[in-house]
C-alpha cells in the first residue's frame, strides 16, 4: 500500500518527442521576450518586468500545451482581464496588502470560472496587481493597458509560432468520426494499454485533456484496437 502511494508521487511518463520539447521551449522564450519587449516600449521596462512572471507561465501553456482548454485565446485574454479588474477593485476598496492580494486571487478565480476563461497564470497576475511595484501602482486603473497589451502580444506570438511550426492553434472542436457513427461499423474490440500508447504517440503533443481530446484519443485507440483484432484473426486463420 505504501509503495503504491509513493508511486503516485512519481512523474507520469511523457508521450512527446524531444523535438516537440525543443519546439515548445523556443516558442516560450520568443513569446515571453516579444510580450515583455512590446510592453516595455509603451510603459517602460519596470512595468513590463513586473508582469514577466505570469507571462512566462502563460507562455508555457500556450506553446507547450496549446491543445488544452486553459491555453485557448479566450482563456488568456479573459483570464488576464478578470484578474486585473478584480484586483484593481479590491485595491480601491481595501488597499494594497497581503490580505487584499489573497482576496483578489480568490475572487478572480470565481470570475474566471463563471466566464469560462480559467487561466492559472492569471492568479499570479491578480497577486502582482495588488502587490504592485511603485511604477505599476502609479498607473492605477491604467494598469489594464500594459496587462492587456502583454496578453494580446503573447496570444499573437502563439498564433504565429504554433501554426508556423505545424501545431494547430487555437484548438478546433473534434469533428464527428463517420466510422464511429456508422451503423454498419463492427463492434469495437476491447482497448489495451498498447493501443492507448499508440494513439498517444500518434497525437504527438503535450495534452491538457479536454472532452474533445479525450474523445479523439478514444477513437484513435479504437482504430488501433480494431486493426490489432483483425491482425490476430488473420494470424489465427493462417
Amino acid at each position: 500500500m505504501q509503495t503504491r502511494w509513493i508511486s503516485r508521487l512519481l512523474p507520469a511518463a511523457t508521450n512527446t518527442r524531444p523535438s516537440e520539447w525543443s519546439r515548445a521551449a523556443i516558442g516560450v522564450s520568443l513569446g515571453t521576450l516579444f510580450s515583455v519587449w512590446v510592453c516595455s516600449l509603451f510603459f517602460g521596462l519596470p512595468v513590463a518586468m513586473h508582469l514577466i512572471g505570469p507571462l512566462g507561465a502563460s507562455a508555457i501553456l500556450l506553446f507547450a500545451v496549446s491543445s488544452g482548454a486553459l491555453a485557448q485565446p479566450w482563456s488568456i485574454v479573459g483570464g488576464y482581464l478578470c484578474a486585473t479588474v478584480v484586483s484593481l477593485c479590491v485595491v480601491y476598496v481595501f488597499g494594497r496588502s497581503l490580505d487584499s492580494a489573497c482576496l483578489a486571487v480568490g475572487i478572480a478565480l470565481l470570475c474566471m470560472c463563471l466566464l469560462r476563461c480559467l487561466h492559472p497564470p492569471a492568479g499570479a497576475l491578480a497577486l502582482l496587481v495588488v502587490l504592485a511595484d511603485p511604477d505599476s501602482a502609479s498607473l492605477g486603473w491604467g494598469m489594464l493597458a500594459p496587462v492587456m497589451l502583454s496578453a494580446v502580444c503573447m496570444l499573437l506570438a502563439a498564433l504565429a509560432y504554433n501554426n508556423l511550426t505545424r501545431v494547430g492553434y487555437p484548438k478546433k472542436p473534434a469533428e464527428p468520426n463517420p466510422l464511429a457513427s456508422s451503423a454498419q461499423s463492427p463492434v469495437d474490440p476491447n482497448i489495451t494499454a498498447e493501443d492507448l500508447q499508440n494513439a498517444l504517440q500518434q497525437m504527438d503533443a503535450f495534452i491538457d485533456v479536454t472532452p474533445e481530446d479525450l474523445e479523439a484519443l478514444i477513437r484513435a485507440s479504437e482504430q488501433y484496437a480494431r486493426q490489432r483484432s483483425i491482425g490476430e484473426v488473420f494470424a489465427h486463420n493462417g
